[in-house]
């Protein structure tokens, strides 16, 4: 018979000593309140029906400081587990537990913990600051997952934000600060450019018309990013046109009115897009400065972020290699480079600084456009009696047509960007001329705008995990949101095309620049406003052939498609439920747009635009064919977005199908009360200028 008193059970002879009882957890430990079950650590003994049985504890002596509170630790199958037990040694400690209390020791100070205890993200804690024997109140943050993830660097290090060279209120200088600024935005060159280098051309825009856009991007990158770190999430987060905004502007720019336009169809196209971005980024300000984005937060988890994101770079599949294939010489040698300086030689630094690792795209393209300059000038792409300024139906001649197409895709002096850019231009607003409103347009932009903030808060997350004392609260990060939003409305107001938000690449970015600070990122900002105001640098930029483009987005692209995955570290990766979520998501984000895309097309059908923009033409063929025109055209657009169909799916089974807060992975953000009666979370969140004393009073907005 089983006795029922724990404290008669003797312990079974054997080899293996029993645990000590003062290793066990207490009752309000992490794995209590969220009933999980330790397969590996040997923490708890879970029963079948999931509760979770201690040992009696014993009779607390004194008070001793909270070794592993907070403490980040990785289990066999590599999870990570936030362990908060209250370490205590009783009269006459056994000696195997003096030297288990020994091996935590050494194992915190590699880790590079102190030796007093520390907050649940990583900053430290004097020991007398922990109460003697009052029992711990149980806060919202230790419902969720109270994890930090750390950051492995190159050499499987673990590492924290405080191995950062410059933390986030740090400002050690005007010169070096500058220089790592301008080195930040330059290592997410790719992300800021080639949203414009996309969407002009197949507006039909000129070579000057893509260097003004150019031009215009850079400069209200630069203005809102130092809105962004003065009055929005105060992270060091770079705003620009996101990825996010190009398949609906690519779905708008391929509309069925749009066709026949005669003329300057540019900047008819242009007053469109500006029209529709400016009433979904002032949608987008209300969700976050009307609180609605609080509440949004609680369907908002990794499990939703992961695949949205990831369908975001896998959608663009039929427009990256099929465009580098038009001159394999240049573009597979371009996305090799990338690659070769990305993983290969990612460890090799120079001067202390990782440069084929921060400078892989920059690097890549430079070497690539100096390889096809010299291609150009030595003749290798010129065919005689062929001239590339004739246009392809004027040309008689079968032995040119043959080579227009390597003659328009491989010569780097196709394009008269620089020559027709002037040296000084300053960009305006409603430079395009008035912006006009459709509702059909809006409505397909206001959808994209809950995807672009499903994206920042992901990246509001994992950055403030870098770089701050805790995560951001709900106020702050309903705040950035807002922003993001009047930041758009200032895009929409300028004509960059897209609307301008948190750049998922920044976080990425941090990671590897270690460079947190947010000084670093507002000068960089201001050295890109200078930028922006020599026309020969829009020129230069806009100059870059059709098949680099293709080929740096190729990279770009997959890198984001694998950021969004990255986001499933903060749930449990290794669960049916989420693989199966994450699974369904991913694939119907790719087979609904598609049946959308391919409904109505006859193989043999002779379309008038390129193929790979062909994806984006579903309005007018859409299985949607109902009376309504503006319904049909909203329906088919929408369904045919991955984006769109991959939240949707992701959202729907992730809020209805059963799961714990652990197991889902449901983001901790820290609680405005303990923001302010923490001075360094008061540091990080708090607006400059003491104009958070004004949103004292709204608590949806405030820290």
């Amino acid at each position: 018979m089983s006795n029922s008193d724990p404290k008669q059970q003797r312990p079974r002879p054997g080899p293996w000593p029993p645990a000590p009882e003062s290793s066990a957890m207490p009752p309000s430990s992490w794995a209590k309140r969220t009933g999980f079950r330790p397969k590996f650590s040997g923490e708890t003994n879970a029963s079948d029906s999931g509760q979770i049985s201690l040992p009696p504890r014993p009779r607390e002596q004194e008070a001793q400081p909270d070794l592993e509170a907070g403490r980040v630790r990785p289990t066999a199958n590599g999870r990570v587990e936030s362990v908060k037990a209250q370490v205590t040694t009783p009269a006459a400690p056994p000696p195997a537990s003096a030297e288990k209390e020994k091996t935590v020791k050494k194992r915190r100070e590699v880790d590079g913990i102190p030796k007093h205890s520390a907050n649940g993200n990583g900053a430290a804690v004097p020991a007398s600051d922990q109460p003697p024997s009052q029992p711990r109140r149980q806060s919202r943050n230790d419902e969720g997952i109270d994890v930090l993830p750390l950051s492995v660097d190159d050499d499987g290090a673990m590492a924290r934000h405080s191995h950062l060279k410059y933390e986030l209120r740090d400002s050690p200088g005007l010169v070096p600060i500058g220089l790592y600024g301008f080195q930040h935005y330059l290592s997410i060159l790719g992300s800021l450019i080639l949203t414009p280098l996309v969407i002009v051309p197949a507006m039909g825009g000129t070579p000057e018309d893509t260097a003004n856009v150019v031009s215009t991007v850079l400069f209200v990158s630069g203005v809102t990013t130092l809105l962004h770190t003065s009055f929005g999430s105060r992270l060091p987060l770079i705003q620009g046109p996101s990825f996010v905004y190009l398949a609906p502007a690519l779905a708008i720019i391929n509309s069925p009115e749009f066709r026949g336009l005669n003329g300057n169809s540019f900047k008819h196209i242009m007053k469109e897009l500006q029209g529709a971005i400016i009433i979904s980024s002032t949608f987008q300000a209300i969700l976050g400065y009307s609180g609605l984005m609080s509440l949004f937060l609680r369907l908002i988890n990794p499990v939703v972020v992961s695949p949205t994101i990831a369908a975001v770079g896998l959608s663009f599949y039929s427009y990256g290699f099929p465009l580098v294939g038009n001159c394999l010489e240049i573009g597979a040698v371009q996305i090799l480079l990338v690659i070769l300086f990305s993983l290969y030689l990612r460890k090799i630094s120079i001067f202390g600084h990782r440069i084929f690792l921060i400078y892989a795209v920059p690097l890549g393209l430079a070497i690539t456009w100096a390889a096809a300059f010299l291609l150009t000038a030595a003749g290798a792409y010129s065919y005689k009696g062929c001239d590339i300024n004739v246009p392809s139906s004027n040309i008689i001649s079968e032995h040119c047509r043959k080579h227009v197409s390597r003659m328009k895709y491989c010569r780097v002096d196709t394009n008269q960007a620089i020559q027709s850019s002037p040296w000084f231009r300053f960009p305006y607003p409603l430079q395009w001329g008035t912006p006009v409103f459709t509702w059909k347009m809006a409505f397909v932009m206001c959808v994209v705008s809950i995807i672009e903030s499903v994206d920042s808060v992901g990246s509001y997350h994992a950055s403030s995990l870098l770089v701050a004392s805790r995560p951001p609260t709900p106020g702050v990060l309903s705040r950035g949101i807002g922003l993001e939003g009047l930041s758009s409305v200032l895009a929409g107001l300028w004509g960059t095309g897209t609307g301008s938000t948190t750049l998922t690449e920044n976080v990425h970015t941090i990671a590897v620049t270690k460079m947190g600070s947010r000084r670093a990122v507002e000068i960089g900002a201001c050295i890109l406003i200078v930028l922006s105001l020599v026309g020969k640098v829009g020129g230069f930029i806009a100059s870059i052939p059709q098949v680099m483009v293709a080929a740096l987005l190729c990279f770009m692209w997959a890198m984001l498609a694998a950021l969004g995955l990255s986001n499933l570290r903060y749930s449990e990766a290794g669960s049916s439920r989420n693989i199966i979520i994450v699974g369904l998501s991913l694939f119907f984000s790719l087979s609904i747009p598609a049946y959308f895309q391919q409904y109505g097309i006859s193989p043999n059908s002779n379309m008038s635009v390129p193929s790979y923009f062909q994806p984006y033409i579903v309005a007018s063929h859409g299985p949607f064919r109902t009376n309504f025109g503006g319904v049909n055209y909203v329906m088919n657009t929408l369904l045919s977005l991955h984006m769109v169909v991959a939240f949707l799916v992701a959202v729907i089974l992730d809020n209805t199908v059963p799961g714990s807060r652990q197991e889902r992975g449901v983001y901790v953000w820290s609680e405005s009360e303990v923001a302010r009666r923490e001075p360094a979370v008061t540091k990080d969140y708090e607006l400059p200028f003491r104009i958070g004393r004004v949103f004292r009073w709204v608590k949806w907005v405030g820290l």
